[in-house]
C-alpha cells in the first residue's frame, strides 16, 4: 500500500540541472524522514540527502552540498540538482523511515557531453 515513485531524471550536460521528485503514497509525509540515494554501475548505494520529519533539518553529502536541494511538500518529495558533474550519475532513489523503510525503483540521472 505504501510505495514511491522517483521520476525527473534524464540526460544533461554537465553543468545543467534538474528536478527528481518522488511522489508518495501510504504515508503522512509530515510525519516521516526522507531521503534520497544513489547508485552509480558497480558502486554501493550512497546517502545523498535527507530532510526530517519536521522539515526543519537537511543533511548533505559534502559532494553535493550547495549544488542538490531537497524539500517536500504533501505527497513529493524532491530533489533540486544544479551543477550537475559527469559523477553525479547514477540511479536515484527514494526513501522513507516509517514503521519500515520503503524503498521507491529509482530513476537515472546521467550527466554527460
Amino acid at each position: 500500500q505504501s510505495h514511491l515513485v522517483e521520476s525527473g531524471g534524464g540526460l544533461v550536460q554537465p553543468g545543467g540541472s534538474l528536478r527528481l521528485r518522488c511522489a508518495v503514497s501510504g504515508f503522512t509525509l509530515d510525519s516521516v524522514a526522507v531521503g534520497w540515494f544513489r547508485q552509480a554501475p558497480g558502486k554501493e548505494r550512497e546517502g545523498v540527502s535527507c530532510i526530517s520529519r519536521s522539515g526543519l533539518t537537511r543533511n548533505y553529502a559534502d559532494s553535493v552540498k550547495d549544488r542538490f536541494t531537497i524539500t517536500r511538500d504533501k505527497d513529493t518529495v524532491y530533489l533540486r540538482m544544479y551543477s550537475l558533474k559527469p559523477e553525479d550519475t547514477a540511479v536515484y532513489y527514494c526513501k522513507v523511515w516509517s514503521s519500515a523503510e520503503y524503498w521507491g525503483q529509482g530513476t537515472q540521472v546521467t550527466v554527460s557531453s
